[in-house]
């Protein structure tokens, strides 16, 4: 072996042993496991990844969190009652059983799924690094699936269960939830003051009799030729200055329990009015699950992860992005999925590249 030749091989020995010491280190007390792709998610995206993924042979290892933002594994799905816009599926399905059918397929072509959340990610070299409170993993690519939860007001009759309204009238997704037979024809309110809400609003008229903008200040943050639109729909009225303070049920719903109505304080003069509505839905915005990434990769200024246009590539040579965390325009479920196939494809040219590399090196 000449000298050159030792010297690149004793380099590349060092750096091996360097990169396994820390691995060691970093991974000290918890189950490793050592994966070609490890996909972190639950719903559609990164399900269809892991479908994808597992017909490839790739054998990926799926995080599907434990009350990871604090929704049940399988995401914003699991939150809602009838999905009736996935394809598939004429007469509807459940969101709970969707998400049900996405991990018993997963699961069918081989993927590994563990009901726990990844808290902390290491993309400063490769391998990658992923870990749990239980586990640490090693991955030569990883898909990042975490999607973006509503955000939604608290306030009497805003929870589930009980006493509450959420998926029996009031709703943080219009055009998921819009077209249902409990709005059609009904007075229905949107929270918000934003882009979102104008459009949410817009679409609402619809379904509904008329549409209330609940806003709490005296002008929109929204861009003007949205509020233009919206304040020169005439089925569109807004209620300025104010703030829901309560919902309540119809009498007339029975045993259903379904929205009535809702307590509107004004914010300057203090008054509480009613409003009857049948319907209500939070466009306040998203909050992408990104947090757990603490910098590792390029998030933008709402905190969705970056990925380059047309692809699902990160920031991060090897670690890719799909469905609502990267995402904030359309947030579907669809479109999450058709996502999760491009990360899954993208990741599988990526190992087979550097695999190939590897084979020149070696």
């Amino acid at each position: 072996m000449s000298y050159l030749n030792r010297s690149r091989f004793l380099i590349k020995s060092l750096s091996r042993l360097s990169s396994t010491l820390s691995s060691a280190a970093a991974t000290n007390g918890l189950k490793t496991h050592r994966t070609k792709l490890c996909i972190v998610g639950s719903g559609p995206a990164a399900h269809t990844a892991a479908i994808y993924a597992s017909r490839a042979e790739l054998k990926p290892l799926l995080f599907e969190g434990w009350m990871a933002n604090d929704i049940a594994p399988g995401g914003q799905l699991t939150t809602t009652t009838d999905v009736e816009n996935f394809p598939g599926f004429p007469d509807g399905i459940l969101g709970s059983d969707l998400t049900d059918n996405f991990r018993r397929q997963s699961e069918r072509f081989g993927a590994e799924i563990f009901t726990e959340t990844v808290t902390r990610v290491d993309f400063s070299s490769k391998p990658f690094k992923l870990f749990t409170d239980s586990r640490a993993v090693v991955a030569d690519a990883v898909i990042l699936a975490t999607g973006a939860v509503a955000k939604r007001l608290s306030f009497p009759g805003s929870g589930e269960g009980s006493g509450g309204f959420w998926n029996r009238g009031i709703s943080a997704c219009a055009v998921c939830d819009g077209a249902a037979p409990i709005f059609r024809g009904k007075p229905l309110a949107v929270i918000g003051g934003g882009d979102s809400a104008m459009e949410e609003a817009i679409f609402l008229t619809k379904y509904g009799s008329d549409v209330r903008i609940i806003h709490r200040r005296d002008a929109f943050r929204a861009s003007k030729i949205m509020q233009q639109r919206a304040l020169e729909n005439p089925k569109i009225g807004v209620v300025w200055n104010s703030t829901v303070v309560e919902a309540y049920g119809d009498d007339d719903s029975g045993e259903r329990g379904l929205l009535g109505g809702l307590k509107v304080k004004n914010v300057v003069t203090g008054e509480v009015d009613d409003l009857k509505v049948n319907g209500l839905f939070f466009a306040i915005g998203h909050e992408p699950a990104t947090r757990f990434l603490d910098g590792a990769v390029e998030l933008d200024s709402d905190g969705y992860v970056v990925t380059r246009p047309g692809t699902t590539e990160t920031s991060v040579e090897g670690v890719f992005a799909a469905g609502d965390v990267q995402d904030k325009k359309y947030r579907q479920a669809v479109t999450a999925a058709g996502t999760g196939c491009m990360a899954a494809l993208d990741a599988e040219h990526y190992l087979q590249e550097i695999g190939s590399q590897q084979g020149k090196s070696d």
